[in-house]
């Protein structure tokens, strides 16, 4: 399964036998969105003018999905004992696809901090434990897109040829910068570094660094267990969808 995403270079892993239920019970569900992730393509631009939060192709994707099916769903349990609530817990879910046979509970953790990887996890494991979900399937940036970021941004700074941040405010729709940005790329380009390479270098580590959601942030917590038992499929997004 995915072997067209695994060919443009997703990565892409299941556990605790999500492929063989995703292929037998779901396999609609699974091209739907290995259709979707296919046509995802997102400009270098916007990785620069979205300051680092949601891209607008990753918007895209989930306008994509809820036309397709998959809307936000929020899951209530109530454990009520000899007529008095015990119990009470809700989790909403970005997408949900339902079918009869079940549903699969997808997240989409583009840049956010790392520890909602493991609010998502979590919240698949309860779900699945009451069987409100048969998958949990998580997406985030994959090991090659956030290997190559910072060589990303900095070509589609050179392209342009920007030799100040204020120009790209303008043109890319960024917000406007801190002085404790402004200074630790000025602190750079003082050091004879060329302006783009400063400012990929300080605006990656700021915003794409090591401390939120991307693929080796998720595979830590998978190789730790966390979310066991419930059958996952994690899908990270590569550098190949970049629009240079």
């Amino acid at each position: 399964m995915f072997d067209r995403l695994r060919h443009k270079g997703f990565d892409v892993e299941t556990r605790n036998h999500a492929g063989a239920i995703l292929s037998v019970d779901f396999p609609k569900i699974s091209g739907e969105l290995e259709t979707a992730l296919m046509e995802l393509s997102i400009p270098a631009e916007e990785l620069i003018g979205s300051g680092g939060g949601e891209a607008l192709s990753t918007q895209r994707l989930r306008k994509r999905l809820y036309e397709a099916g998959w809307p936000k769903h929020n899951f209530d349990f109530r454990l009520i004992v000899d007529g008095r609530e015990t119990v009470s817990n809700s989790h909403e879910i970005d997408h949900v696809r339902s079918t009869d046979l079940g549903k699969v509970a997808l997240e989409i953790e583009w840049n956010n901090k790392d520890p909602f990887f493991d609010r998502d996890l979590e919240n698949f494991q309860r779900l699945h434990a009451q069987s409100a979900i048969s998958v949990g399937i998580l997406i985030t940036r994959g090991a090659s897109l956030q290997d190559d970021m910072r060589g990303i941004i900095q070509r589609c700074i050179e392209k342009h040829g920007f030799l100040d941040e204020s120009d790209m405010v303008s043109a890319f729709g960024m917000k406007d910068r801190t002085k404790r940005q402004r200074d630790a790329v000025q602190r750079l380009i003082d050091q004879q570094t060329p302006f783009a390479e400063a400012f990929a270098k300080h605006f990656v580590s700021d915003k794409f660094g090591a401390a939120t959601t991307h693929w080796q942030k998720l595979k830590d917590r998978i190789d730790r267990g966390v979310g066991n038992p419930c059958p996952l499929l994690l899908i990270g997004l590569p550098a190949s969808i970049i629009s240079e």
